[in-house]
């Protein structure tokens, strides 16, 4: 499923580099493989999800219009698919969602619902306008072509740096690391996927430990990607069979890393994105591993966040 994944995403997701660095790895005492989804199209992995579940619809599912709920990245990742096929798509975001992923949204055509994350359900929001409309609902994680497509970023890097003795991989409801650690675990039995939350929102790491899923209250942490309640019906069974662990970080140590990332690579990476190698360079990682894949999900950053930096 995530081998046809790779094909059906071609036309909308690219291929985006893995890329080291001598300075990360003498910090992280582990040799660290970046995968650079903040390089993807729209700056994030969630095209690849979004294309391949938009992509496989039938004319008739077109017509009726796309209707998602997203903190920014899936819904960039929406509409971008939504007006290559030439469907409507609407939105639903948090009225607190960064600028620079409302506004890119709102550019390609979408249709942007707000809504206060203190006290709405988005989830209820969007069954609303799917009555009004009759569209197709394309959930940002919870759904098999969803996973599925997100998992290509993993197929990708185990391509390219087959011989990793672990994968870092990034938890919000879980749609990226189920996808990824499935495909890691295919090609590779015996590698060791873990989880990464921050501290502040860490829905999947309680839920681990309560071998259930447990829903927080809505977490006030600055990756405002992984700031779900809960991880997906359909994930957490994936993440508890193919994760070790999950790992967790703080609002310190993920700023501290955008900052690293920054000054040593050059590159720009979103609080989300930078959890994973925040665990690798603060010593979250158990004893044993040498090499470590890490999916960096995204670079959609505010300009007044960077200043606070």
């Amino acid at each position: 499923m995530i081998r046809e994944a790779a094909e059906r995403i071609r036309p909308l997701a690219r291929r985006t580099p893995v890329m080291t660095s001598r300075s990360v790895d003498d910090r992280a005492g582990v040799s660290l493989f970046l995968k650079c989804e903040n390089f993807q199209r729209s700056g994030a992995f969630k095209i690849r999800g979004a294309a391949n579940l938009i992509l496989s619809l039938y004319p008739d599912e077109l017509k009726r219009g796309i209707v998602a709920f997203s903190s920014g990245n899936h819904a960039q990742a929406v509409a971008i698919a939504a007006k290559y096929v030439g469907a409507t798509a609407t939105i639903v975001m948090p009225e607190d969602a960064p600028q620079s992923k409302m506004e890119p949204t709102r550019a390609l055509g979408a249709r942007i619902v707000t809504y206060d994350r203190m006290r709405d359900d988005r989830e209820k929001i969007a069954a609303t306008v799917l009555a009004e409309t009759g569209g197709v609902l394309a959930p940002p994680y919870d759904h098999p072509m969803i996973m599925a497509g997100q998992g290509t970023a993993a197929l990708e890097l185990l391509e390219e740096v087959p011989d990793l003795d672990a994968l870092l991989i990034c938890c919000g409801g879980g749609g990226l690391a189920s996808g990824c650690s499935t495909i890691a675990k295919d090609i590779s039995p015996g590698i060791r996927c873990f989880g990464v939350e921050p501290e502040l929102g860490n829905d999947v790491w309680q839920s681990f430990r309560k071998g259930e899923r447990v829903t927080i209250a809505s977490p006030e942490t600055i990756a405002d990607g992984l700031r779900t309640l809960s991880p997906g019906k359909l994930t957490f069974p994936i993440l508890r069979r193919n994760l070790e662990d999950i790992l967790l970080v703080t609002e310190d140590e993920i700023r501290a890393t955008v900052l690293f990332l920054m000054e040593r690579m050059k590159i720009v990476v979103e609080p989300s994105g930078a959890v994973g190698v925040a665990a690798a360079i603060f010593g979250k990682l158990p004893a044993g591993i040498r090499r470590a894949g890490v999916i960096i999900s995204g670079g959609n950053i505010d300009p007044a966040f960077l200043k606070t930096l």
